[in-house]
């Protein structure tokens, strides 16, 4: 098969043989047709965040595809069954080894490509909104740049699920998106008073979904409500932060630091179980879906890399890697 290869010295993307992958037991083998571009692969492309171990060293932490063919013990599939996996890695390729248990079959009205910006933004959402912050119907969640692929996804759950939403965002185009997808108000989040911006309109917020790390972490303690959560996700400004821990003692407020791609099959599998229970008709029914700004041939994916770099990007921008005859 052919897949994306970084060069470790100059970083550089080319499009390249590799070995083809093999299903483990109950592992699926999928012909991938779409994958998603994440900041997680820019951060492993610049040699900041490597795989878990076991993980290919391919990036891509979603796809979606055709199945190929199954291991002797993987029976949740078939092969022609069109589906969508989560990833620890291997989505920037032509075909992907997976455990049956990370992976979903897609609804008949999504194509390929709104499936493959499915799988890493809403599980991220919904594992970190009511896992790890056990988010409540009528609590308060503000949710940090809305507009990208998490945050389209958590605010399409958080106000599925009852929850009074705000968000930040970067420009007027991507808080219109927000407050569309659910959001009562968008602020911006690059003004220096984004917490006092938001408390105009409630007197705290009961969860936080950080992507920004240490430069946000006092502005968002700030806005905790007694027995709040923050948790976050990404380290956009920095990972060295200061809090007053009065505060957070005060406020019996929680810091939670998340990541989804080391967790086990076995965990991922839980998760995913969970979310179908409690989301999956929405999903069926279109209520709740994937926000794609923009899908290019995996030949751009430099160009691709770049979007998410200069945050331009309003949803998922996503890489088709065949076409539906299956040419590359």
């Amino acid at each position: 098969m052919f897949a994306i290869h970084v060069d470790p010295q100059t970083q550089q993307l080319s499009w390249r043989q590799a070995p083809d992958p093999l299903p483990g037991e109950g592992g699926v083998l999928i012909d991938i047709f779409a994958t998603a571009v994440n900041r997680a692969d820019l951060l492993q492309r610049a040699g900041k965040y490597p795989p878990p171990p076991g993980a290919p060293e391919t990036m891509g932490l979603e796809a979606s595809g055709v199945v190929r063919e199954t291991s002797a013990r993987a029976s949740a599939f078939k092969p022609g069954d069109r589906v969508c996996a989560l990833l620890a890695g291997g989505g920037y390729a032509e075909r992907v080894a997976v455990h049956e248990s990370n992976i979903m079959k897609i609804p008949d009205h999504w194509s390929f490509a709104t499936a493959a910006a499915f799988p890493e933004a809403f599980y991220t959402a919904f594992i970190n909104l009511f896992v790890e912050a056990g988010l409540r119907r009528k609590e308060t969640v503000l949710i940090h740049g809305g507009a990208s692929g998490v945050g389209s996804a958590a605010i399409q759950l958080a106000r599925a699920s009852g929850a009074r939403v705000f968000a930040t965002a970067s420009t007027p185009e991507k808080q219109y998106l927000c407050v569309k997808l659910g959001a009562e108000r968008a602020v911006f989040h690059r003004d220096s008073d984004f917490a006092g911006n938001i408390l105009k309109y409630t007197t705290g917020v009961d969860v936080v979904l950080d992507i920004a790390g240490a430069g946000y972490l006092s502005r968002n303690l700030q806005l905790l409500n007694t027995g709040g959560r923050i948790v976050i996700i990404s380290l956009l400004t920095g990972a060295q932060g200061s809090v007053d821990l009065s505060i957070l003692m005060k406020k019996r407020a929680r810091l939670i630091g998340s990541t989804l791609r080391a967790r086990s099959v076995a965990e991922k599998a839980t998760m995913m179980r969970s979310f179908e229970r409690r989301f999956g008709a929405l999903v069926a029914s279109g209520a709740i879906s994937p926000v794609v700004d923009r899908t290019l041939p995996i030949s751009r994916v430099e160009e691709a890399h770049q979007i998410l770099k200069n945050n331009e990007n309003l949803g998922k921008v996503v890489l088709t890697v065949r076409s539906h005859e299956g040419n590359v």
